[in-house]
């Protein structure tokens, strides 16, 4: 069976010597799906209305543009709040510690203590980390708040939405923008693409196989589709 990485001491230092890479796809999956859910779920309330083509661009396009930066404003102000509370925190316990620093040394043994150490062992793993001020704070950080010390970017982390939202958003106004005959067809079977796609890509995060993760996808961008439509079924006499 052919393992993720080497298990040599060589090998061991250089994965662990490198430098944490951050991770953006929950800001891909968030964009493309909701890109291509909301877009189409515009373009499914408007036919389902028997409204114009004019209104379908108009109001697809004013989605894609709108919205998404709506998201990406979003994902970055959330993004920033939450590293902002870190170093709120961060800030705390370099408090703590220059004003309490046994009690704050205590807790770094209490918590050693439930991991299972004892003893010599105990006091050894306490000194070692509470000799560097950096690796004593992270490790509160970790363990006392659930703090990762690995961050987004929250401007990357926009941008990627946006993205993401931009190029799945259009693909169910493209039959529409190409004058293409059985455009709303051709949207729906383009946009359940995107949706089991965008589900493959994410199954390779996880354990769930393709194909499942795929129709999971599928499933969710579907119902929210078939929902608008028939909100715009039922509807189409008040707007028309």
């Amino acid at each position: 069976m052919k393992l993720e990485h080497e298990h040599s001491q060589t090998a061991i230092q250089a994965r662990l010597a490198e430098e944490t890479s951050v991770n953006y796809l929950r800001d891909w999956v968030y964009g493309s799906i909701d890109g291509a859910v909301t877009t189409f779920a515009v373009v499914s309330g408007v036919v389902g209305a028997q409204l114009s083509l004019r209104v379908i661009l108009i109001l697809g396009v004013a989605n894609l543009l709108a919205d998404g930066f709506s998201m990406a404003a979003g994902n970055y102000s959330a993004t920033k709040s939450e590293l902002d509370d870190a170093e709120r925190l961060r800030e705390i316990e370099r408090k703590h510690i220059r004003q309490v620093p046994e009690g704050e040394r205590e807790e770094i043994r209490q918590i050693l203590i439930a991991k299972g150490l004892q003893g010599s062992t105990l006091e050894e793993a306490t000194d070692a980390i509470t000799s560097n001020e950096e690796l004593w704070i992270n490790t509160m950080l970790a363990e006392e708040y659930g703090i990762s010390p690995v961050s987004r970017d929250p401007l990357r982390s926009a941008l990627v939405t946006f993205s993401a939202f931009f190029l799945c958003g259009a693909i169910p106004l493209a039959p529409f923008i190409l004058g293409l005959e059985n455009a709303f067809t051709t949207s729906a079977l383009l946009t359940a693409a995107v949706f089991f796609l965008t589900g493959m890509v994410k199954s390779r995060w996880s354990l769930a196989p393709w194909w499942r993760s795929g129709s999971e996808t599928l499933l969710i961008g579907g119902l929210a589709a078939a929902v608008s439509y028939g909100v715009g079924y039922l509807l189409r006499g008040v707007v028309g």
